[in-house]
Parts: C-alpha cells; sequence; structure tokens
C-alpha cells in the first residue's frame, strides 16, 4: 500500500485521535493537524471544573494519563504528527485536494495539498441575540482562552455576582462552579419552563431545579433576557434585563447551545443538513469520499429513531476519530450511530439518561408510556445506600425500551444503571429483557431485585392495567389545589410516617397502614377518588390491588410516592424523612 498525506483540520478532540490511530496502524503516512487556537487536545468538557477550582492547573486539561503535557512538540516528538497552531483553514479545493491555510501570526498564506481530509472543526457557541453581548464581562466557556478569562476575573476579586443564560447541561455545571467554591451570588435564566430543556424528563428536571434552589442557586424559568446593559460608574458592573426582571452582574455567562463549524465544508460544495452538521455515511465519510468528518460538526444517526440528529459529545468524538483513522488506514470501521447517552453532575446530584424521553418518544411517533421508580441503589441495610430516581421510557404496543433517565447522588451507580440500558437500546430490546437482566449483586453495590429489574417490572404492571398511577403534577391538581374536594389521599404507610401529613390536611389525608387494610375498608368514603401513597409507591401499589379487589375502582397509585413530591417540592414535611425501604 502506497503511502498517504492525511490532513486534519481541528485539533481538540477528533483530531488528534485520528492523527494517532492512523500513525500506529500506518507509520508510514504523513500526518499533519491545524487548528487555529493555541491549545490542542485538550478535554473541553473539564472546563466548569476548572473554573470552579477543582481542577488547581489548566494544564491538567491538557496532559495525558501519565502527565504529559499534549503540546505540538509532544505530538511530533511522541506521535510523528506534525502540528501547526494559529493556523486558519481558508477554503478547501476538493477538485485539486488542496487546503488554503492562513497563518494567524504572519498573515502568510498557502496551500497545503492532501490525499485524504479530515474535518475536526467542532462546535461554536450559539449567539445569543440581544443587545449588550459584547460588552466586557459577558462571556461563554467554550475554550480554554474563555475559561482562563473567567477565572482570572473571579479570581482577582472582581466578581460578586454571577448571571448564567441558559440551563442546558454547561448552564447547570456553571451554576455549581461559580457558587460551590467561589461563593458567589449566582443566577441561572432560563427561556422555557425547565432546566435541562429538550434533554430532561419534566419530572425529573423539576428535582434538578429545587436541588439548585436548595444549594443557593437563584433559579428563574420562563424568563426571557431582554437586554445586557452597562451600570452607568461602574467599571465592571452590568444589568441582565428579563421580561420579569432586572438583575445585577458582575459577570455573565452565556450558555444557550452549541452549532456545528460546518461553514468551511459548505463552502467546499459538501452536503450539509438543515441543522448545520455535516452529513456523513457509517465509515463517516462526507458525501466526497476522500474527506472525512466526526465529532461535533456532524449529524449523527439515532438508532432509535432513525433520524439524523445533531448530538455534540467529547466521548463521541473520540469513539468516531478511531473509526476514520482506521479507514484511513485502509481499514474497513463503521460508526453505526448514537442512542444519546448523557450524563452531568450539578453539585452533588448526578443527572443521567439514555435513548428518548417521553416527549422525545411521542414527537418521533411513538405511542409511548413511562414510569419513575425510586429505590435504594444498593441493598437498603448498607450504610451508603441512597436513593435513586430512574424514569423509563417503552413502546406501549411492542413494549420496546426507548430510553431511561435518573438522578442519584451516587453518580456511578447511577451511570451503571443508565449504561445498562443503553447497551440494551441498540438491539430493541422489550420490558422483558429488562426485567430479566442480570446484574452483578452484593449488598453494597445493589439490590437484591436491582433497580433496572423492578422499573421494568413496574411499566409492565402498568401496561397490564394493574398499576393505575399519576405523577407528581397530576398529584398537585388533585390534591393541592382548591379544585381537589373530590379528592382523598390514603397514606398506607405507618402512623409515625403519615402523622405531619395527617395533622397538616386532618381530614384529606387518611392513614391506614397497608397491612391493616383489609380490615379497615369501611373507615374509606366511597365516594371519594383516592390518590395512595406510600414512601416509594411499592407498598401503595399492593394497597391498589387490594382496593380494586374490594370494589373501590376509583383509586391511583402516586408514582414515586412521598419520596418523589419531596424531591421536586410539591410536599416537603422534612421532619417525617424516611428512606423507601418497601
Amino acid at each position: 500500500m502506497a503511502s498517504k498525506r492525511i490532513l486534519i483540520i481541528g485539533a481538540v478532540a477528533l483530531g488528534p485521535k485520528v492523527a494517532c490511530r492512523v500513525k500506529r496502524l500506518r507509520p508510514d503516512f504523513e500526518v499533519t493537524m491545524v487548528d487555529q487556537g493555541d491549545y490542542i487536545s485538550y478535554g473541553g468538557c473539564g472546563i466548569p471544573y476548572y473554573i470552579s477550582g477543582d481542577l488547581s492547573d489548566i494544564k491538567e486539561l491538557m496532559s495525558t494519563s501519565f502527565h504529559m503535557l499534549r503540546t505540538p512538540e509532544f505530538f511530533e516528538n511522541a506521535k510523528d504528527v506534525r502540528v501547526r497552531t494559529r493556523t486558519r483553514a481558508l477554503a478547501i479545493d476538493r477538485e485539486r485536494r488542496l487546503v488554503r491555510l492562513k497563518d494567524l501570526e504572519s498573515g502568510r498564506e498557502e496551500d497545503l495539498s492532501y490525499d485524504e481530509l479530515v474535518l475536526a472543526t467542532g462546535s461554536r457557541p450559539r449567539a445569543l441575540s440581544v443587545p449588550g453581548v459584547g460588552l466586557p464581562g459577558v462571556m461563554s466557556v467554550a475554550s480554554l482562552p474563555a475559561a482562563m478569562a473567567v477565572r482570572d476575573r473571579i479570581a482577582k476579586g472582581q466578581v460578586g455576582n454571577a448571571v448564567i443564560i441558559g440551563a442546558g447541561a454547561i448552564g447547570c455545571e456553571m451554576a455549581e462552579a461559580l457558587s460551590d467554591l467561589w461563593g458567589l451570588d449566582t443566577t441561572l435564566v432560563e427561556i422555557t419552563p425547565q432546566v435541562l430543556p429538550g434533554v430532561l424528563e419534566p419530572g425529573l428536571a423539576r428535582m434538578v431545579a429545587k436541588h439548585l434552589r436548595d444549594k443557593g442557586i437563584n433559579l428563574h424559568l420562563e424568563e426571557s433576557v431582554q437586554e445586557i446593559r452597562a451600570v452607568e460608574g461602574g467599571e465592571t458592573a452590568l444589568e441582565v434585563v428579563t421580561d420579569n426582571r432586572v438583575i445585577p452582574a458582575d459577570l455573565v455567562i452565556t450558555a444557550v447551545g452549541a452549532a456545528p463549524n460546518s461553514e468551511l465544508a459548505a463552502q467546499a460544495g459538501l452536503l450539509v443538513a438543515p441543522e448545520g452538521g455535516l452529513v456523513v455515511n457509517r465509515r463517516l465519510q462526507t458525501s466526497d469520499p476522500h474527506i472525512y468528518a466526526g465529532g461535533d460538526c456532524i449529524m449523527n444517526h439515532h438508532l432509535i429513531t432513525g433520524q439524523a440528529v445533531y448530538y455534540p459529545s467529547g466521548s463521541l468524538a473520540n469513539r468516531q476519530g478511531r473509526v476514520i483513522g482506521t479507514n484511513l488506514a485502509d481499514g474497513a470501521a463503521a460508526f453505526n450511530g448514537i442512542v444519546g447517552s448523557f450524563t452531568l453532575k450539578t453539585f452533588d446530584l448526578a443527572i443521567a439518561g439514555a435513548g428518548l424521553s417521553l416527549a422525545q418518544a411521542e414527537h418521533a411517533g411513538f405511542d409511548a408510556a413511562s414510569a419513575l421508580v425510586i429505590q435504594a441503589d444498593r441493598a437498603h441495610f448498607y450504610p451508603t445506600q441512597d436513593l435513586m430516581y430512574l424514569n423509563l421510557v417503552v413502546d406501549k404496543k411492542t413494549r420496546r425500551l426507548l430510553g431511561a433517565q435518573g438522578l442519584s447522588s451516587n453518580g456511578d451507580a447511577l451511570v451503571g444503571r443508565i449504561n445498562s440500558i443503553a447497551a440494551l437500546l441498540p438491539f430493541k430490546a422489550d420490558l422483558a429483557d429488562l426485567s430479566n437482566l442480570e446484574v452483578a449483586y452484593a449488598p453494597p453495590f445493589a439490590a437484591a431485585l436491582d433497580i433496572v429489574n423492578a422499573v421494568a417490572n413496574t411499566l409492565e404492571n402498568m401496561l397490564d392495567g394493574y398499576n393505575r398511577t399519576i405523577e407528581v403534577d397530576e398529584f398537585e391538581k388533585c390534591f393541592l389545589t382548591d379544585q381537589a374536594a373530590d379528592s382523598l389521599c390514603l397514606d398506607v404507610r405507618g402512623a409515625a410516617n403519615a402523622a405531619p401529613y395527617v395533622d397538616l390536611f386532618g381530614g384529606r389525608w387518611l392513614n391506614i397502614p397497608q397491612e391493616t387494610l383489609k380490615h379497615r375498608f369501611l373507615e374509606i368514603p366511597p365516594d371519594k377518588r383516592l390518590l395512595v401513597v406510600c414512601n416509594s409507591g411499592v407498598r401503595s401499589y399492593e394497597a391498589l390491588r387490594q382496593l380494586e379487589t374490594a370494589g373501590f375502582c376509583n383509586a391511583v397509585n402516586l408514582q414515586g410516592g412521598i419520596a418523589a413530591l419531596k424531591k421536586s417540592g410539591a410536599l416537603d414535611l422534612s421532619d417525617s424523612e424516611e428512606p423507601p425501604k418497601e
């Protein structure tokens, strides 16, 4: 096989992975990376942890696992890959296989030839289209220079109040970064009704919102930023004007999403999707077979919906880089698609998911259903157990698994469960597969019936008509509003747990422990809609079955029980806290 000249545009995530894979398979190939920035091969997903102070030195984001700094010299000496920083690609001549480059230091332009070209151009922060975004002190955190500027400003004591615009993943992570270590008065503004919009199921998002507020974040949902303006007489003082309020700020961070950098490709006539990402095949070739692309600049094939989706992710970039590198070295690798796995942390709460939420599934045309289960993430008697909140989505007719999302303070435990479900999704596994999924068990790590099995069993019971449920939002409407006169809450927990609620709600909150229910049906008003609750929804399910057998057919089970109400902020009597142990 003849040697090739490989040119890679972009040297942050995908580019270095491609370069290293090619050189390992074909050391004789000539590989060059160009990047318009000063820094290469860094972990951009670690930026919030650098700003927060969890990472003391920015170099930690640019180091290998064996503590070597990934500089151009490192790639030249250790990988035999040439790197040109501060070099911008201006145009691609596909016919002659040339790329026009500009040295940003000298301004000199030149043409560099290639046999195969890789576009690793990544993404950029979406622009916030309001007056004042260009003012000093209004920043994003999408690059190392931007992150260093933000941290430098804070470290110099120039920031007391910070406003973050956008409650997506970056916004939520930055809320922790600014407030937890630095103690800044931090406000998070989101135009939609929930945090993590378009990503997280609304019920779980409500729990995350409460968590943020409990940690001191000023969270304003359904508010639109109208303007950012400088305060007269103040050197750095700003004001963020929304449609509801004016928020003082010394620092404003915009985090309203990412857009693919595909302009260079579009100008060269490559096929670009309406969403802006490059269209590629399973080999990650663009519409020009001599040009490959991956990472944050491409569209991905969703393995559940079959649709093209834009899904920026550092993990995807690395895996796609290996595929491209293999194919450049005359291999036959394929990247089949994604199921959309994600995870993040805000303060001490982990959030993770894979596949589709209920709303996404319905939008994709599925007749879907979902269930929420709250259960200890390991044996309930083990000292480090904590609650996990897991939501599962399936297609009603086929019972095919469509997605799962969850929350937990024990993030590793949560991610392990989500990963196990993610592994099933591409193979069209169904509820029975998850119900019987074999998981490793020992009390320090899992319950004897793991939560992934339990959530499948719960949803199966719902679809079979055995478990008729309501969610927190509906419970509020049925019980905590003025229109709730026809509803009665039947609490089937022990008397000690139920007592604070009975005291608060009087005759509208009836306590009959489940183990005594079969002897006390006469105490239940037959003309009321019964909202059956326990700690987590397990005992209340058993009570529901007993009630229906006794002729009480106007009864429903609250998904997640009191634990869901508390976590959502709908009903929180903290003195009655008890982990679900049913």
